[in-house]
Parts: C-alpha cells; structure tokens; sequence
C-alpha cells in the first residue's frame, strides 16, 4: 500500500519535515494549539506518555491538517469502503507517541484506521457518561481508574492494528490509548 510507505518516518521526514503542524493539547477540551516544524515534533515531543502528565501539557498531532500542504499524502489515502447515508468524509491525520491518546471525549459518527502501531479503544454508549477527569491523560485513567470500575461501569473497548479500522458511533463516549508509536488516520462523517 503506497500510503502506508509514505506514512513511514523517514518519507515522511523527507517530505514535511520542514512544514509546520499545528498540536492540540491532549485533553478533552482541547484549547490550546502550538504551530511546530515537523521535525521538532518528531525529534523532541514524539516521545512516551509520562504517567503523571497532565492533558494540558501533552502536544498530540492529529487534525488541524493543512490539506493543502499535505496533499501529496492524502492523495494515495484510499478510504476504507464504510458509509453512512447523506454523509461525507473529513480526514483528520496523526502522529502520536506510547502512552498518548485523547481521554473520553465525543462527537459525530466516523472511524479510524491505524497505518502504523496500535491504538487503544474505550467506548462507552451517549447514556453511560463515564468517570473521568478532563484533564487527566488516558494513561492515567487506564492505570488509576479503569482497574477499580466495578463491573458494570467497564467500557466496551478493543485494540486496533495497521490495516484494520474502528467505526465510532454518533455521540458515544470514547477514549484513546496509542500503545506504541503510532500513525493513524480518522474519517468523521458529516
């Protein structure tokens, strides 16, 4: 798969390693953003989770894409085969370290495809809000929280790897756990 050998850290390097990416910060409500040349983020913040950072102080890349400047990418994406009726799709790119994820958060319908690494899934249905702090990484919940939930609050969760793809439904609770480093693609429906 041409894409896949793009998303490789040396073509991708080569490609958009001067080019600017814009970084959210890992918590639920992403506020913050900070524009960074490629290469610093590969060379200095794509790097493991630390277990007692705080959302607010984890630059994660995903989103907030210049489609314009990565087009040459993109154009090789070929989308998984998955719709919904009247809808279409937005891609939403990413790079992130072990130990980094998003915690619960939602929004519309989609899924996500892993091109490299794996990725943690939590879900949980829009009735069944789960306990969490906004602020608090994933990796701090998956280690202080999540062994402690009583049966009946557990998430329904999975793991997915390169090549396979997680359709998210519209309004479900979820949360991200990159267990390596990973390079992954999301396409929200709208």
């Amino acid at each position: 798969m041409k894409f896949r050998s793009l998303c490789s850290k040396s073509s991708l390097l080569r490609d958009y390693g001067e080019r600017r990416v814009r970084l959210s910060t890992a918590n639920t409500y992403s506020y913050r953003k900070v524009d960074v040349p490629f290469q610093e983020y590969v060379d200095i913040l794509l790097r493991p989770q630390s277990t007692d950072a705080l959302g607010s102080e984890t630059l994660y890349f995903f989103g907030d894409n210049n489609f314009t400047e990565w087009q040459s990418l993109f154009e090789h994406y070929e989308s998984p085969p998955y719709v919904l009726p009247h809808t279409s799709g937005a891609y939403s790119f990413g790079i992130a370290g072990p130990g980094t994820g998003v915690p619960f958060h939602w929004h519309g319908p989609g899924y996500s495809e892993i091109i490299y690494g794996r990725k943690r899934w939590f879900l949980y249905p829009p009735d069944k809000e789960p306990h969490f702090h906004p602020n608090y990484t994933t990796l701090s919940w998956v280690s202080d929280t999540y062994p402690h939930l009583p049966e009946d609050e557990a998430p329904l969760e999975c793991t997915i790897r390169p090549g396979e793809v997680l359709y998210f439904p519209d309004r479900w609770w979820h949360a991200t756990l990159n267990l390596d480093t990973s390079v992954f693609i999301s396409t929200f429906l709208g």
